[in-house]
């Protein structure tokens, strides 16, 4: 069972409480606190894909999710392909990465970056 930081409206983007951990980690390492920017792009294998990256700052129509000084943001065309998705951190033997977990998504690849609606 995930423990999940629930935003105000139930259908936008949940981030667990290990993605926000990681976000923490990651400002302890480099000494600079960053923002992670998540958004869909059209391309990729199957349609669409993800692309998650490290923020210095949100843009003003963003939506942030924050927690203990830690932000997601999401930009406001990549939020209706993002409802009720759940934004995580996983570690595994393949190596750690940040992961979207979205109902929206048909299909998907199969290294989880690119899906189809």
């Amino acid at each position: 069972m995930m423990d999940l930081h629930l935003p105000a409206d139930a259908s936008t983007p949940r981030v667990t409480d290990r993605a926000f951990a990681r976000l923490a980690e990651i400002a302890d390492m480099t000494g600079a606190v960053k923002s992670l920017r998540v958004a869909v792009e059209g391309g990729g294998c199957s349609g669409f894909q993800y692309e998650i990256r490290l923020e210095d700052a949100a843009a003003e129509d963003d939506l942030v999710l924050e927690k203990d000084g830690q932000r997601v943001l999401v930009d406001p065309v990549s939020l209706p392909f993002l409802q009720n998705a759940v934004i995580d951190f996983t570690e595994e033997l393949i190596g750690a990465r940040f992961v979207i977990e979205n109902p929206n998504a048909s299909s998907s690849c199969g290294c989880g970056t690119s899906f189809s609606i």
